[in-house]
This record gives structure tokens, C-alpha cells and sequence, in this order.
């Protein structure tokens, strides 16, 4: 918990000094009051005592009044903007490390719990600054301040009367922590679970209805929901108890002042028993204080237990290390644009015990298009994604430009490469911040790159079509709009950034055949000197391709061109059988 507080800067430091020093003022004026209190009790009740001298002492009283409440406003201000600060860091802290992060350290996390520590858990330790800070010092300082003036007063009996009170209300405490901590740690991790439940259901919402599985998943969801509720459900009963306990202590202690005063009142001289009774009042008060301070501590109980949790799941986060490290290089052989080498290139997925690719070698040269084609899990998705360094290679080495992809910085290698993913995302936004989106961090997009784009992705018909046109409105994920028209926009997006390299990850599924064509003839016209990496299942997407690659298994089984793979590799001849016709194979 203490060591995510190293984010906090130079000025909220300062607010927390400034913080501290108005709690010392207000504690020391809200136990000035109990003095002036029984000070002008004794003056009413003594006969002959001086208007005037009330009215003073009772100026003081209001004074003090008014400095505890000044005090407070000012504890107020100074806390709530060092919560919201830190909070705003933090969340900026958390979301730029999980930014650096490779797909080994998301997929470690879970995108669940990523959501769940970068909202709920900060929340829980924004709440232990906003509310704690205060509590934590002011609570022990009052307390310390009040038992020592209670034992300065030298009455044994209300002495011991109040630290027998003060050991029950720590025992207490100490067996309601024991019982409910455990579940407090818990809680987070099923706050994770109905994040994750809630998150599959709205994500998979059509196939749910398609499968007429909605009483499914409300029974999966309550069952997260349930065990989340028992939960606190179990705390909040635990913990509820405490002030019905701080509420019969506080009167117990109060019952047991008094009647212990009225007993030494009783056998006392008469002239004792005025400032005998003054006492009783102010150690009445300082008696209250004591609970009061226990009983604001016990509001920290609440969430402290869930921020130390929490603080334990952000640095979590924060100390990973992404596997994915920054080279230094900007720029690769002069001379060479858009070549792609791999070399004895072997990959397993963090923590398997089987390479998913194995001795991959081959070169690509600028202008050139490569295709890969082969069966479900091959490897062909695998192979494309460890360009961009979504994952490391294990062994061997990937070159681009005639420099290891390892030495790039990640901007620049990102630069240099276009990518179109598998599955097509799109942004909440409109049709042209989602083609501009990518920069290449050398120039803005004006809005002829944006069109010229979408008329090379075959789109220029269905978003002029749209009633805004270019300015259409595109919903988060890009619900709005079709599979196929997904695909282009997202084909726009990486033709607009003119890379030196084109990825396209089984980019041209959802296309008919007619746009499939003519999209990669527009392609290639627009984009002749630039690198094609394609990935397809569709043997018509790649028969035109430089060089074709057959993947079985992870290794490479075929490698030439469309008439020479007919002839010498049975995998490619299985594949293109399956698909083509025996005209359209004889041509």
C-alpha cells in the first residue's frame, strides 16, 4: 500500500503537510472546548461571578467553534484534490504500462482485470486518501491527546473506567478485522468475475439470442453475482455490528463517569464538590472524544482492507515488465525499403511446451507480394504477428529493412507497417478518424488521403451513401455497420497511412469475390513499389501472388507460385481442389 504512494508529487506532498498542520490546529480546538466548557460552568454556579467574564469565555468557546470548522474546510479542499490527482495519475500511470504491454503480459492480466484495476481498484484507494488520510491522523492524534489530559486530571477511578471501555471496543475491532479481512481480499477477485461474466455476455450478445441462450447465461451471471453478494453481504453484516457496539460503549462510558461522580460528589467536601463537578464534565467529554476517535477509525476499517488489495493489484501492473523491449534504431540498410527476412525463425507461446512454428525462412523484397495459405492452425496468423512484435520469435531472427525487427524502436518499426488485423476493429468516432487513425508520425491526414484510401478499399459507394457521408457516425466496434464494410474501412485505415509494408491478416474474408478482385487490382496499382504480406484462406485471394508460402503444422511444406505449388506440393493441390474447379485449376 505505502509504495504506490511514491506517485504522489512534490505539491500534494505540500497539500498533505499543509493537510497535517490544519488537523493538529482543529484537534487541539476541539479539545479546548471541553475546558472552556467546564471553565464556564463553574463561573454560572459560583454566585458572584462576573457577566463579563462569561461572555469571554464563551467568545473563546465560539472562536474555537469557528477555527475547528475553518480547519476542516480547508482539511476538506487540500485531501479531495490530492485524491483526485493521484487517481488521475494513477489511471494515466496504469493505462500507458498496459499501452507498453505484449499480448503475453494482457493475456497474464486477463482484459477483465485490466478493466477492474485501472476503475474499481483505484476508486478504493482514491477513497482511502479522500476519507483516510484525514481519519488516520486526526483519530490517534485525538485519542493520544485525550487519554493523556484524562490521566493528567489524576481520578483513578474515571481513568481505569475508560481504558476498560477503550480494551473492549480494540478487542472488538480485532475479532470483527480477523473475520472479515480474508473477505475483503476476495471481494476484488469477484468483482473480476462479474466484470469478465457481463463482459462475454455483451460481447457474444448475438450468439446468445441465436442460440436462444439467455436463460444460460443469466444463470452463469447469477452465480458471479450471487457469490459477489454473499460476500459483501457477509462483511457488511460483520462490520454493522460495530456501531451498535461503539453506540452501548459510548453510553456505558458516560453512565459510568457519572455515576462515579455522583459518588465522589456525594462523599466530597462541599466546597470540592463545584470543581469536582467541573471535572466530571470535562472528562465526560475527553471520555468521548476517546470512543469518538476509535469510532472514525472503525469508517477506515471499512475500506482500508479493499484499497490494500487493490494497491496490491495496481503495483502489480505497474512492476510487470513488458517482455517487448524498446531498441534504439529508427531506420534500417540504406538501400533497403520493405524487405522482410526470416531467418530460422522458431515460436511457442509463453508457458507451451510445443513450438507453434519451427525453421521458418524465407525474404520478401519491396514491391513484391507474399501470401501464406495453409489449414486451420498452421500457423499462418502466427507467423504474420511477429512482425509487428505482438509477440517475440524464440529462436532465430526477423529482419526488416536488413535490421532485427528487436533493434527497431517499436514506433518506428510500427511506421513502417500497415496492419490489417483478422478480426476488423473499428472505433467509436465517424468514418474519417477511424481511416485516419493511424499516424506515421510524420504527417496529418487531410481529407483527399482519407477518400483517396476508401476509393482504393472499394468503399467510396456504401459511405457516401451514408446520410453524413465521410462524417458518419461509427459505433464502438463498429456495430453499425457491416462484416464487409468493416473489412474495407479497416483496409482504408492502413492504406491511408502509406506504409513501406503491407500485413494483411486474412483481411479479405468477408469480401465477395467480385470486390476481392478488384480491391487487390486497385491495390496493387495504387501501391506498386510497397510489400504485400497477405494471409488468406482463399486460394482466388493469393493466385497472383510473388510467392506463395504453404504452412502444415507450423513448418513450411511449399514455396513458389500458384502453378508451381499445383505441381509440387500435395497440401497446396488439396487445398486449391477444395476450392477451385477443375477449369479454373487447368488455367
Amino acid at each position: 500500500m505505502i509504495k504506490i504512494f511514491k506517485y504522489l508529487t512534490g505539491k500534494e506532498l505540500l497539500m498533505a503537510l499543509g493537510s497535517l498542520l490544519f488537523i493538529i490546529f482543529q484537534v487541539f480546538m476541539e479539545l479546548t472546548i471541553p475546558q472552556l466548557m467546564a471553565e464556564i460552568t463553574t463561573l454560572i454556579q459560583t454566585p458572584g461571578s462576573s457577566t463579563l467574564e462569561i461572555w469571554r469565555v464563551g467568545g473563546l468557546m465560539i472562536l474555537c467553534a469557528l477555527g475547528s470548522f475553518a480547519a476542516a474546510m480547508c482539511i476538506g479542499y487540500f485531501v479531495a484534490m490530492i485524491g483526485a490527482r493521484f487517481s488521475r495519475r494513477m489511471r494515466s500511470e496504469l493505462f500507458n504500462k498496459v499501452d507498453s504491454f505484449s499480448m503475453e503480459e494482457v493475456n497474464n492480466f486477463s482484459t477483465d482485470s485490466l478493466i477492474t484495476r485501472a476503475t474499481n481498484d483505484i476508486t478504493q484507494v482514491q477513497m482511502v486518501i479522500t476519507m483516510g488520510f484525514t481519519i488516520i491522523i486526526r483519530a490517534p492524534l485525538m485519542a493520544f491527546w485525550a487519554l493523556t489530559r484524562i490521566i493528567g486530571k489524576g481520578f483513578l477511578e474515571w481513568t481505569v473506567a475508560t481504558g476498560v471501555v477503550v480494551a473492549i471496543l480494540l478487542t472488538v475491532i480485532a475479532v470483527i478485522m480477523i473475520l472479515v479481512t480474508p473477505k475483503f481480499r476476495k471481494m476484488q477477485i469477484l468483482i473480476d468475475n462479474v466484470n469478465r461474466v457481463t463482459r462475454e455476455n455483451l460481447t457474444g450478445l448475438r450468439v446468445v439470442r441465436a442460440y436462444n441462450a439467455e436463460s444460460y447465461q443469466e444463470k452463469k451471471f447469477d452465480r458471479a453475482n450471487d457469490e459477489l453478494t454473499n460476500t459483501q453481504l457477509f462483511t457488511s453484516r460483520i462490520m454493522v455490528i460495530m456501531w451498535p457496539m461503539l453506540a452501548l460503549l459510548m453510553g456505558g462510558l458516560t453512565l459510568v463517569i457519572y455515576w462515579i461522580g455522583a459518588h465522589l460528589i456525594e462523599v466530597a467536601e462541599i466546597a470540592d464538590r463545584l470543581p469536582l463537578f467541573a471535572s466530571m464534565v470535562v472528562f465526560s467529554n475527553y471520555g468521548m472524544q476517546v470512543i469518538m476517535s476509535f469510532m472514525m477509525l472503525t469508517m477506515i476499517f471499512f475500506i482500508l482492507p479493499r484499497a490494500i488489495v487493490s494497491a496490491k493489484r495496481i503495483n502489480e501492473v505497474l512492476d510487470t515488465e513488458p517482455a517487448i523491449v524498446d531498441g534504439e534504431k529508427t531506420a534500417g540498410i540504406d538501400g533497403l525499403v520493405g524487405e522482410v527476412t526470416f531467418k530460422n525463425v522458431g515460436f511457442k507461446y509463453p508457458n507451451a511446451a510445443e513450438y507453434v512454428l519451427e525453421d521458418i525462412n524465407f525474404t520478401v523484397k519491396q514491391g513484391e507480394t507474399i501470401a501464406f495459405i495453409g489449414s486451420t492452425g498452421s500457423g499462418k496468423s502466427t507467423l504474420i504477428n511477429l512482425i509487428p512484435r505482438f509477440f517475440d520469435v524464440t529462436e532465430g531472427e526477423i529482419l526488416v529493412n536488413g535490421v532485427n525487427i528487436k533493434d527497431y524502436t517499436i514506433e518506428s518499426l510500427n511506421n513502417k507497417i500497415g496492419y490489417v488485423s483478422q478480426r476488423a476493429v473499428l472505433f467509436r468516432g465517424d468514418v474519417t478518424s477511424n481511416v485516419a487513425f493511424g499516424s506515421n508520425s510524420e504527417k496529418e491526414y487531410s481529407e483527399d488521403d482519407v477518400k483517396r484510401a476508401i476509393a482504393i478499399a472499394q468503399g467510396t459507394d456504401f459511405v457516401e451513401a451514408k446520410e453524413d457521408g465521410y462524417n458518419s457516425e461509427i459505433t464502438q466496434g463498429g456495430t453499425n455497420v457491416s462484416g464487409g464494410q468493416k473489412q474495407r474501412l479497416a483496409i482504408a485505415r492502413a492504406i491511408c497511412k502509406e506504409p513501406e509494408i503491407y500485413i494483411f491478416d486474412d483481411s479479405f474474408s468477408a469480401l465477395d469475390y467480385k470486390t476481392d478482385r478488384i480491391l487487390r487490382s486497385e491495390l496493387k496499382k495504387e501501391t506498386a513499389g510497397v510489400t504485400n504480406m497477405i494471409v488468406a484462406q482463399r486460394i482466388g485471394t493469393i493466385m497472383d501472388a510473388d510467392q506463395i508460402i504453404v504452412l502444415d503444422e507450423g513448418k513450411i511444406v511449399g514455396v513458389g507460385r500458384h502453378k508451381e505449388l499445383l505441381q509440387t506440393c500435395e497440401v497446396y493441390k488439396q487445398i486449391a481442389m477444395s476450392q477451385l474447379s477443375e477449369e479454373e485449376l487447368a488455367i
